[in-house]
């Protein structure tokens, strides 16, 4: 099961539709949960071993990716989640060639500052991360997560 967000422009149906699912506009972090949700309660009901924290662990990833692609990215350009046998690939594209940084969650002079925990949280609950270039510019990251 694939359901997919993409930005596409305004009157051009996206290819595909009647399958996986499209959004136009920008692809929110709510949006993004709610996929996975659904694609991993399908699972769950086919019969396939679900961890107790499968769901959150997938939907607290497809947050923070697109979370960081509308901050950080220029803007979610597709969104897509899929099951991979036992686990869930989330993929978030971006506008971006900058990659992912990791920022010590307090400055320099030892106060705590904000931001800067959302990517240490992808890198710790998926199993495997990749950044890709993507030929039209920006990149695409996809992040696998257990369901067991």
């Amino acid at each position: 099961m694939t359901e997919q967000c993409r930005n596409t422009p305004a009157g051009e149906p996206p290819s595909g539709a009647g399958g996986p699912e499209w959004c136009a506009g920008a692809c929110k972090p709510s949006e993004a949960r709610r996929a996975v949700a659904r694609v991993v309660a399908a699972c769950c009901r086919a019969g396939r071993p679900c961890g107790e924290h499968a769901v959150s662990d997938a939907q607290l990833v497809a947050s923070e990716l697109t979370t960081n692609a509308i901050l950080h990215g220029g803007g979610v350009t597709e969104f897509q989640v899929e099951l991979v046998g036992c686990e869930v690939r989330v993929c978030v594209s971006d506008r971006s060639d900058r990659l992912p940084v990791a920022r010590a969650v307090a400055a320099d002079d030892g106060r705590s500052r904000l931001g800067g925990r959302g990517w240490p949280i992808v890198c710790r609950l998926a199993r495997d991360v990749e950044v890709l270039d993507l030929p039209s510019g920006g990149k695409r990251i996809s992040a696998v997560v257990p369901l067991s």
